[in-house]
């Protein structure tokens, strides 16, 4: 079974509940795409930023599992957020390693709408269990 088909056909939990589609999947990245859902987001309708980090919290867990599926742990996460996603956008997250070690990796995830617009930058290191 390829990576891609890994993700989409056995997500994590809560990726299903963000309604998150992974569409590229390798051990050096996973991209996905989200749709913002008014249940996503704060006033005045734009994704909230705890489902933007959840959202890439839930890229560099997938991309870690792909490197090494002992299992894995956000130990740190540091969000930019730099613009608005309103309500009916697509965003999609795009996730690349900065370190893939054996006991930790770290990732960064660009987060963008569809057109382009970055929404945030997010980076995070993921303990190896």
């Amino acid at each position: 079974m390829d990576k891609l088909q890994l993700l989409n056909d056995h997500p994590l939990p809560f990726a299903k509940v963000l309604g998150l589609k992974f569409v590229a999947a390798s051990e050096t990245g996973v991209k996905a795409e989200m749709v913002v859902r008014p249940e996503l987001c704060t006033r005045p309708d734009i994704l909230h930023g705890g489902a933007v980090m959840a959202f890439a919290d839930t890229l560099g867990a997938a991309a870690t599992v792909l490197n090494l599926p002992e299992g894995t742990t956000t130990i740190e996460s540091k969000t930019n957020f730099v613009g608005p996603a309103p309500v009916g956008t697509t965003v999609i997250g795009d996730t690349t390693p900065i370190h893939r070690g054996r006991r930790t990796m770290v990732w960064q995830t660009r987060i963008t709408t569809a057109e382009g617009k970055l929404v945030a930058v997010v980076t995070q290191t993921q303990m190896v269990l």
